[in-house]
């Protein structure tokens, strides 16, 4: 979890692992727990190996409600500051990404997740904050399916209907083609003719994420019966202006035409996958291949980034190995705060 260069954060990455509990289908196989919480600190030891994090929720740690409000409500907050920020689910297929995400979110309210909290959280302060402030907010929802990325809110991928409470996909044009990634000339990634779309409540954000999630490319392993088989990323766009008081119609004096952009990226990586367990071939092992390939690629960008020896030397960063990496240099590059005067 990222807050870029937040002044309210001394860590710009945070991480934190969530323990999901067994599920039946385990459970009826006679699995256990191989996991064990060290009490006191966000340690988690499994076998002879212990990894340390900011953050353990799940098990005997944290509640896993509490996600939302230790790791994800300061990005919400630093939003409203002018700060992007990244939240990333990653995982092994099946161990609950898009579950804690709440990509699949249908609208209703047991069904939640980070996403739907993200969307009440905004919402509510800027219902707060209509007196003083002017807001735009778009956003857009894109997935990487076999290192191609496709725009779901695109109007020609399939569209949902609503039929005896359950939400269908159908088709409504020709198959979908993919975005492509171009670089401007300051040197910043864009992605050429992705769909922004502006949401004015909390409903017609709801809507977009909806549609998207129902375009989404998913299948069946042997390890997960509804297998997210690309890389969803949400993303909040807001635009703020500061506007006259709603009690005296007086412009400050100190509000001019800034307006101040940030983002919030909120990303449902495929989960990594061993073909042997998954049981994939074909189709789903070629799948497989890509996800595995944007999942190293991921964590080769996440290593030379992290290597400090190698940062301050301005060593070579391998963004181009995958459209993932690719994305995350675009992310990295967007300045953290600033001002758009017009």
């Amino acid at each position: 979890m990222e807050n870029s260069e937040s002044k309210e954060s001394s860590q710009c990455v945070r991480v934190a692992v969530n323990i999901r509990p067994l599920v039946t289908s385990e459970l009826l196989v006679g699995c256990t727990d191989c996991v064990t919480v060290v009490p006191g600190v966000p340690q988690v030891q499994i076998g002879s190996h212990a990894f340390t994090y900011d953050y353990v929720f799940g098990s005997v740690g944290q509640p896993s409600s509490l996600i939302f409000d230790e790791c994800v409500a300061p990005l919400v907050d630093a939003l409203f500051h002018g700060y992007n920020g990244t939240v990333l689910a990653y995982g092994q297929t099946g161990s609950g990404k898009t579950y804690t995400m709440g990509t699949n979110y249908n609208g209703e309210e047991h069904n939640g997740g980070i996403i739907p909290k993200v969307m009440e959280t905004i919402f509510t302060r800027v219902e707060a904050m209509k007196c003083s402030t002017e807001f735009l907010i778009r956003v857009s929802f894109i997935e990487i399916f076999k290192e191609e990325v496709f725009d779901l809110l695109d109007p020609n991928t399939p569209s949902f209907s609503k039929s005896d409470g359950v939400y269908l996909a159908k088709p409504t044009g020709p198959a979908r083609a993919p975005i492509q990634i171009r670089e401007t000339v300051n040197g910043g990634i864009t992605l050429a003719g992705v769909t922004e779309a502006e949401a004015r409540t909390k409903e017609e954000m709801t809507s977009f994420l909806l549609r998207g999630s129902l375009s989404r490319a998913t299948g069946s392993t042997n390890m997960n019966s509804q297998s997210s088989r690309s890389h969803a990323i949400f993303t909040i766009s807001m635009e703020q202006k500061r506007s006259a008081s709603c009690r005296t119609g007086v412009v400050q004096d100190d509000v001019g035409d800034d307006i101040l952009c940030a983002k919030l990226h909120l990303v449902d990586l495929a989960g990594s996958e061993r073909a042997k367990r998954t049981g994939a071939d074909g189709l789903r092992l070629r799948e497989g291949i890509h996800i595995n390939k944007g999942l190293l690629a991921l964590g080769n960008v996440i290593s030379a980034l992290g290597d400090e020896k190698k940062r301050k030397e301005g060593g070579h960063v391998p963004y181009r190995d995958s459209k993932l990496t690719r994305l995350l240099q675009a992310w990295k590059h967007f300045v953290s705060s600033h001002l758009n005067t017009q």
